[in-house]
């Protein structure tokens, strides 16, 4: 059996195709307009509940691209660290550290209980803590840049392997107020 890896191009246009769903999507919401003070707090969390949605599609744009160690593009692979470093740059135009380990060190620490979409969980994959990186997705789901061989994928959080290695969730909620943007 033969399977076609998907192209950056192919990548882009699918991620484009969802992008533009979704926001025909949320342009649909009809509701009475609340009062102004709750306007500007229901419009600050959708903001935020927006830039993760868009972590988390700018990802899904790299299902397939393979694993290479070191990688930084999708073009030549990525690795775990890799694949989030690009996913932040391409969406919030932040560069956030090189490792996984470094990474774990950025925003604010959040529950397993509480992940939402766009937020990072990492693992103990090398016998030493936050050795992986990969973005949560919802529904208990993460993509990341396995290891050798592999391809960023979609995983669940339930499966045995990542239950007992999960070392935590962090959350980059303003990009404006963490990082300042790549020029």
């Amino acid at each position: 059996m033969t399977f076609l890896q998907p192209n950056f191009r192919t990548a882009q246009l699918a991620r484009s195709a969802v992008l533009a769903f979704s926001l025909l999507a949320g342009s649909a919401w009809s509701a009475e307009a609340p009062p102004p003070e709750q306007n500007a707090q229901v419009s600050k969390l959708q903001s935020i509940s927006n830039h993760a949605s868009e972590l988390a599609m700018q990802a899904m744009g790299m299902l397939g691209i393979h694993y290479k160690y070191g990688g930084s593009t999708p073009e030549s692979g990525l690795d775990c660290s890799g694949l989030v470093r690009h996913i932040f740059k391409e969406t919030w135009g932040l560069i956030l550290p090189r490792t996984s380990v470094e990474i774990s060190h950025v925003g604010k620490h959040v529950d397993k209980d509480d992940l939402q979409p766009g937020d990072l969980v990492f693992y103990n994959t090398l016998r030493k803590g936050f050795s992986h990186v990969g973005i949560y997705l919802g529904d208990r789901k993460f993509i990341h840049s396995p290891s050798a061989g592999g391809q960023v994928r979609i995983e669940s959080m339930d499966i045995a392997y990542w239950k007992k290695r999960f070392n935590g969730g962090r959350r980059i909620s303003e990009p404006e107020q963490d990082f300042p943007p790549v020029k």
